[in-house]
C-alpha cells in the first residue's frame, strides 16, 4: 500500500468530513461553525479530486474548481453579515441568531 493509494485518501477525506460534522454539533460560535463547513466543502472536494484521478478524468477537477468559487463566495457573504451584527451590536452566536426570527 503506497502513500497515495485511494483508499488511504479518501479514508483522510472521510476524517476532515467528520471533523468539521463535530464542529458543527458542538460549537455555538458561527464563525467557527462557518470554518467547519468550508473544512466540510473541502472533504468532499479532496474525495472527487482522487476519484477523478483515479479514473484519469478531469471532469473532477472542474467540478472542485467551481466548488470552490462558490464556497468562497459563500464565506465572503457570511462574514459579511457577521461583521454587520458586530457593527450592531449584535453577538454573533447562534442562540443570538435564533432570537433575531421575531
Amino acid at each position: 500500500m503506497t502513500l497515495t493509494s485511494p483508499d488511504l485518501t479518501l479514508d483522510f477525506s472521510l476524517f476532515l468530513f467528520f471533523i468539521g460534522v463535530v464542529g458543527i454539533i458542538l460549537r455555538r460560535n458561527i464563525i467557527v461553525v462557518l470554518m467547519c463547513i468550508e473544512l466540510m466543502l473541502n472533504a468532499v472536494n479532496f474525495c472527487v479530486v482522487v476519484i477523478s484521478q483515479n479514473y484519469q478524468r478531469l471532469d473532477g477537477s472542474m467540478l472542485v474548481f467551481f466548488t470552490l468559487t462558490i464556497g468562497a463566495a459563500e464565506t465572503a457573504v457570511g462574514l459579511a453579515l457577521i461583521t454587520a451584527l458586530f457593527k450592531l451590536g449584535i453577538d454573533p452566536t447562534e442562540d443570538a441568531l435564533k432570537e433575531l426570527n421575531g
